[in-house]
């Protein structure tokens, strides 16, 4: 290949990769601008890049005459608890898929796959209905309870890619010196999982985050309302407070960058980084 071919052949990689990031990120470029646009420039401007004068009206709006700040808050108490019960019990499930061998494994992991073939909407009034002798509908603990009935199947298949990733022999040269299996699996192979923890941990983050189909449907009080539904309080019957809503939305943003900020060096480090730290 020559050179000139190699130097348009980057070139054209690199403009696709560029297009690419321009059409992800334009929709929420166009969130923040429409959420800094004032209420009387929205439709008199027209189509504009950024508005030819900004506001933070709508902020002040949603956190202070809204109800945001109690969605926002039922939402970090329902993605968090979510994601972290669904890790813990992925984690030990994906281990035991991993290592051993039982009578009914084969069987199991069918089940799992079945609960992931049926749509969500179907399954609606057969959860409302066992939910609702328990007083379960109108609570966040009830939304947390069928937010992990949900997310573990798939968090289990994933963890257990990543155990089945590791050597058995290192767990196995840890027992013959001494290590309980328990202590092997927490001193040993946790540690080495750590990309596929921070992995569990953001995509069930992310998926109780932006729920709206259960949570419309099992909460009916707004003081127990996540965003996703409260976002829905910005439309009225005959409008809809477009300003306030993408305010709202890109209040929404922060605690999911926040989190992957967080958890970003552990998905890049390497599954055997551990191995190498004594």
């Amino acid at each position: 290949m020559t050179r000139s071919k190699r130097i348009a052949g980057t070139i054209a990689h690199r403009s696709a990769i560029l297009v690419y990031i321009v059409v992800a990120l334009f929709p929420l470029y166009w969130l923040l601008k429409v959420s800094v646009t004032p209420n009387d420039l929205l439709y008199s401007e027209g189509v504009r890049l950024w508005p030819s004068h900004a506001s933070v009206d709508h902020y002040l709006f949603v956190l202070k005459h809204s109800d945001f700040p109690r969605f926002f808050q039922n939402s970090v108490i329902v993605s968090g608890s979510t994601a972290f019960i669904v890790t813990i019990l992925a984690s030990c499930a994906g281990y035991a898929l991993s290592r051993f061998a039982f009578r009914g494994k084969y069987w199991i992991v069918i089940l799992m796959l079945l609960t992931q073939m049926f749509p969500l909407v179907m399954l609606i009034a057969p959860i409302f209905k066992m939910l609702s002798p328990l007083g379960l509908t109108n609570s966040l603990t009830g939304l947390v309870i069928v937010y992990v009935a949900f997310n573990v199947p798939f968090a289990t298949f994933l963890m257990q890619s990543f155990f089945d990733g590791i050597p058995k022999d290192l767990e196995e040269a840890a027992m013959i010196d001494g290590a309980t299996r328990f202590r092997a699996f927490s001193q040993i192979i946790l540690p080495l999982t750590l990309p596929g923890i921070a992995a569990t941990l953001g995509f069930v983050f992310t998926a109780a985050w932006s729920e709206l189909l259960f949570a419309l449907m099992l909460i009916s009080s707004s003081g127990v309302s996540t965003f996703p539904v409260g976002l829905l309080s910005f439309v009225s019957k005959f409008s809809v407070d477009f300003g306030q809503m993408m305010a709202a939305g890109v209040l929404a943003l922060i605690p999911a960058c926040l989190f992957f900020l967080f958890i970003q060096r552990y998905l890049v480090q390497g599954l055997t980084a551990g191995a190498v730290k004594g």
